[in-house]
């Protein structure tokens, strides 16, 4: 990746955030400025700009990922395929493609635009807040993935069902239903009623 003014601060792929920038929103998604990450997500939080990736296989069984246990925020938890933030000025889709490749080794298939969703997750374990202005992605995964071991744990194709099972079992991240619910409606046109999302 070419170094830029916006990408010159990122970090590499070891889940710190010391000088990441984030751009900040308003309640309209339109940009106000920027924040360092770690800033951004102390209480109470800075409203910034994220995005959250689905990703589905031919049988229409959504792909998990287990946060890698070295990751500052809510390590070890399972969340959606892929998350993250965009760098400042740098398109949302553009950043949920680019993240995807970088924590899966996969680039996404039919990625389409699912919508946006504002919420504010408190996260108990590190204290850490989420208010985020979320762009939502959904798509395939056709190809075998290579996951960071910096970046993810580990990783699971489920149904529907198998969801539900395995969110009453295991830590999920905040924000995972808020985003999924959201996506929802994205996510049954591209994997058809009868998969049961």
């Amino acid at each position: 990746m070419p170094i830029t003014p916006a990408t010159a601060t990122h970090s590499s792929s070891n889940g710190t955030a010391d000088a990441i920038l984030l751009e900040l929103v308003d309640e309209d998604g339109v940009t106000i400025g920027t924040a360092e990450k770690l800033t951004a997500h102390q209480p109470p939080g800075q409203l910034h700009r994220a995005f959250s990736v689905f990703l589905f296989d031919e049988r229409g069984r959504l792909l998990l990922q287990q946060r890698a246990l070295g990751k500052y925020h809510s390590p070890g938890v399972w969340s959606n395929t892929c998350c993250g933030h965009p760098y400042p000025g740098e398109a949302p889709f553009a950043a949920a493609a680019r993240r995807t490749f970088e924590e899966l080794g996969v680039s996404p298939t039919l990625l389409a635009e699912a919508g946006t969703v504002r919420y504010n997750h408190p996260d108990p374990a590190s204290g850490l807040v989420e208010q985020e202005y979320n762009h939502l992605y959904v798509g395939l995964v056709q190809s075998p993935l290579r996951p960071d071991p910096e970046e993810v744990g580990d990783t699971a194709y489920v149904t529907s069902a198998e969801l539900e099972a395995r969110h009453a079992e295991d830590p999920f991240s905040a924000w995972f239903m808020t985003v999924l619910d959201a996506a929802r409606p994205a996510i049954r046109e591209l994997t058809g009623h009868s998969a049961g999302w």
